[in-house]
């Protein structure tokens, strides 16, 4: 959540500042806060509404806008260096006369502070928790703005008073260093971006850079929160990226990492909210960063490239230029052909040709006779690149390239599949890629789970190269083949059965140099656990072994994502399911209750989205998505068919957890991202608009029966932080009235 701060002496202009949610972890995202005593300023708010009145809005007397937000950081043996510049526009039309305040680490880990406005640097001063906590409620009573609940409990860094006149821009800069946490293995940089909702208008951009470095190789380097680029330039340096333009940041940037000297390195966070009930896991796996002087493991790549009429034009060239490219970045020693199909299917070579110069410029020789026309003969392609692989002592790959349906050769949808999977003998990996609407997407997801693969989906207006060089950059130098991973828990017996289950992804996996692995499950007992990773490199088996631990019980929400993530992957995968095997109630009643509670809609699950006073009996529920999943059935092709199976993959593969803020969900028709008003993500809960108030995902209607009702800004509302924790802030901090289960008991305010 977006920190909305307002104090009683002043009132507030979002900027941004670095803090510590917890010892040792970073926070940024501060305030400019209006010094004069008579001017009364609530945090201003973007609202996205679906159908926005088209009448003029008076310019406000004091607004802001945060037009950019830039984080550099350093990170090195657990010290970060930060600097974060962030620039706001005085939308209003007064001058405002401000601070710049932010909260503090518990610990006051933070140090060699510095605080600049447009060069200028101006004098600041700490405050302790109880100052800071004095300044909190006194604004929140004075301007009935709950957002600052999310920062009790934290010290506060002041400067001295600037002007910002209207219209004017501000550029502020935060330099500092501070000491990061470091729990179990992993070191944990946090940034709270979220404070930046509470602006005007969009961030115009928003760009993050981190700067890892290690005495010690870097394994596994993540993020919960955001989809960041990741670049490993060697063992002991990682570059992690992101960048997002017209963007209201919804969640704080947490990156986490560790350090080892495996060739192959493991991580397991737990989360178990409930002692009773089966708790959560995530697995990073990571192999060694390898240098570029040292010989790849050898491996066989087949390309099977469409080149039916349909693919003329741009498409086929483009398809020819990802050709050349996987050409180029082959491998001495590697395996590999070219196939290109229509009605009729041809061979670069008849049989697998070792990769060197002379076999290279041969095969870019043999593409530039590539040209497109005639029907589209899936079945006799697969046959033919399945044909030439005849042995597993190396990985094998096939990506398979189509932009339309069967139409010459075997046509029927399960036929083709089963014959796939009679001829794969070495259990070949199929990368299915699926170009334009007018494929058969049901068809190419079928092939990806029986193939060992996956499928991508391409737009009619993305670029057919970018795509390719992607996935082949990703596989193209295998570091752990054929991948099985055992988990054993101490003190379990053979009786007691696994110590985890519904274990995602459930295929089986493949490791790449610069990859990295995320596994999510659940599991059903605690305590101290081993993980055993084994693989083939290079024909030779070797297995690598690592501890873990099963927490018994999460006293905080931590690592709440863990369970959000896994919910997410499991959505995937039972609509995987119904899409391959047919519908199934009890799956869809599986699905209804992890959106529900998690707030994952799906085109299947947005009813739950609707504008209905309560939630729906169970009945109408189960129907309603029963209903919903004839699109699907129906849609094997098309652009609906593609915008399903497309948005499906992406939840089986997910790596963040759903973001916080307004659910969002794909139209089952074309794809286009749907934002609804009457469910938000908030931390680890969901709260649904219901009679004009937020309810929790998780109370029941007598729960909310006898809810204790707390006044809003009362004594007894701030005292919930102290009794529940920092991790019921953000519940505080819902604007509107909210009933919410906090421990045992359920409050309404």
């Amino acid at each position: 959540m977006l920190v909305n701060l307002s104090f009683r002496r002043m009132a507030c202009l979002a900027a941004l500042a670095l803090t510590l949610l917890a010892p040792g972890v970073s926070l940024a995202q501060g305030v400019l806060i209006e010094a004069r005593n008579d001017m009364a300023f609530v945090l201003p708010r973007l609202r996205i509404m679906p159908h926005p009145l088209p009448r003029p809005q008076p310019q406000p007397q004091q607004a802001y806008k945060i037009k950019a937000l830039t984080i550099n950081a350093n990170l090195a043996d657990q010290i970060a260096k930060v600097q974060v510049t962030q620039s706001f526009v005085n939308t209003g039309n007064r001058q405002m006369e401000v601070s710049f305040v932010y909260p503090l680490p518990y610990d006051g880990a933070v140090d060699q502070l510095t605080f600049m406005v447009d060069g200028t640097e101006y004098e600041a001063k700490l405050l302790s928790a109880t100052e800071a906590r004095t300044i909190y409620e006194g604004y929140m009573r004075r301007n009935q703005d709950p957002a600052l609940m999310e920062w009790m409990g934290h010290g506060m860094f002041k400067t001295s008073v600037f002007p910002v006149p209207p219209g004017a821009e501000r550029s502020v800069t935060l330099k500092y260093t501070q000491v990061v946490r470091k729990t179990g293995g992993l070191t944990e940089f946090l940034f709270p971006m979220s404070t930046a909702k509470y602006t005007a208008t969009p961030v115009e951009k928003i760009a993050i850079n981190v700067n890892i470095q290690s005495q010690a190789s870097i394994k596994n380097v993540y993020s919960p929160t955001h989809s960041v680029d990741i670049q490993r330039p060697s063992n002991i340096q990682a570059v992690v990226k992101f960048e997002v333009e017209n963007e209201t940041p919804a969640s704080d940037f947490r990156l986490l990492y560790d350090i080892g000297d495996e060739a192959v390195g493991a991580t397991v966070l737990s989360y178990r909210p409930l002692p009773n009930e089966d708790g959560y896991f995530l697995m990073m796996v990571s192999p060694e960063v390898r240098k570029s002087t040292e010989e790849q493991p050898r491996k066989t790549v087949v390309f099977v490239v469409d080149r039916s009429g349909s693919m003329s034009g741009k498409k086929m060239e483009q398809a020819k230029n990802a050709l050349r490219f996987v050409i180029n970045n082959l491998h001495e020693g590697d395996l590999f052909n070219v196939i290109a199909y229509d009605s009729v299917v041809e061979s670069f070579q008849p049989e697998l040709q070792r990769y060197n110069d002379d076999t290279r410029k041969r095969a870019l020789g043999w593409i530039e006779g590539v040209y497109a026309g005639g029907s589209t003969n899936i079945d006799g392609a697969l046959k033919a690149a399945l044909g030439q692989l005849v042995d597993n002592k190396q990985p094998s790959y096939v990506v398979f390239l189509t932009d339309g349906l069967p139409t010459a050769g075997e046509t029927k949808e399960q036929q083709i599949v089963i014959n796939a999977a009679e001829r794969n003998k070495v259990r070949a990996r199929v990368f299915s890629m699926g170009v334009g609407y007018d494929v058969n997407s049901r068809l190419l997801d079928k092939l990806a789970r029986k193939l060992y693969g996956q499928s991508e989906y391409v737009r009619p207006n993305d670029d057919i190269e970018e795509q390719v060089a992607r996935l082949y950059e990703r596989i193209g130098a295998p570091a752990l083949s054929n991948v099985d991973i055992a988990y054993d828990l101490e003190g379990a017996s053979v009786e007691q059965g696994s110590a985890v289950n519904r274990v995602y992804p459930r295929e089986t996996y493949d490791l790449f140099a610069g990859d990295q692995l995320v596994v999510v499950g659940r599991y059903r007992k605690p305590g101290a656990a081993k993980v055993t990773i084994a693989g083939t490199v290079s024909e030779a088996e070797q297995s690598f072994d690592f501890p873990a631990e099963l927490t018994r019980h999460s006293g905080d929400e931590t690592y709440a994502f863990v369970e959000k993530l896994w919910a997410t992957r499991r959505v995937g995968e039972i609509i995987d399911e119904i899409d391959i095997s047919g519908k199934n109630q009890e799956l869809i009643d599986e699905l209804v209750s992890l959106s529900t509670k998690h707030g994952i809609l799906t085109p299947y699950t947005s009813f739950l989205a609707d504008d209905q006073p309560q939630l729906r009996p169970p009945g109408e529920v189960r129907a309603l998505a029963a209903d919903a999943f004839g699109a699907l059935e129906q849609n094997a092709g098309g652009q609906a068919g593609f915008a399903q199976r497309a948005e499906k993959g992406a939840m089986k593969r997910a790596a963040q957890a759903p973001a916080p803020g307004a659910a969002r969900y794909r139209n089952a028709q074309d794809g286009s991202l749907q934002v609804v008003q009457n469910v938000q993500n908030v931390a680890s809960k969901t709260f649904f608009l219901r009679d004009g108030r937020w309810v929790d995902s998780s109370v029941t209607p007598e729960q909310i029966a006898k809810a204790q009702k707390v006044e809003r800004f009362s004594k007894e509302y701030f005292d919930l932080v102290d009794k529940h924790g920092a991790d019921a802030a953000p519940y505080l901090a819902i604007e509107g009235s909210v009933v919410v289960q906090l421990g045992d008991q359920t409050y309404a305010f």
